[in-house]
């Protein structure tokens, strides 16, 4: 029997010498990016079609966060604008808005 390993996380055992030796070399050729370097593609993309610098613009903190900011509605963005920021001010607009009497 063999016992093949590959990158310490595939383990194939395998009875023929034969099979054995067919799959130790297809294990080196796709470690060796054989078929890459045959089949070369003459830019690196995705199935999207972007490349990678496109796509880490994309992924990018600033611009996941400006996302974020353009699906929020109008109120939303109010509310976190004028929202005081530590449990002090909290409670001090709390205390403000209470203490208004109602007209």
């Amino acid at each position: 029997a063999c016992l093949l390993t590959f990158g310490g996380f595939f383990v194939f055992q395998i009875a023929e010498p034969e099979a054995c030796d067919q799959m130790y070399e297809s294990l080196a050729r796709l470690h060796s990016n054989y078929y890459k370097l045959k089949y070369p593609r003459p830019r690196d993309t995705s199935f999207s079609g972007l490349s990678l610098e496109e796509y880490k613009l994309i992924l990018s903190t600033d611009t996941l966060d400006e996302f974020k900011d353009m699906n929020k509605g109008m109120w939303k963005k109010l509310q976190e604008k004028f929202a005081p920021r530590s449990p002090e001010e909290k409670h001090k607009a709390w205390a403000r808005a209470l203490s208004r009497p109602r007209t």
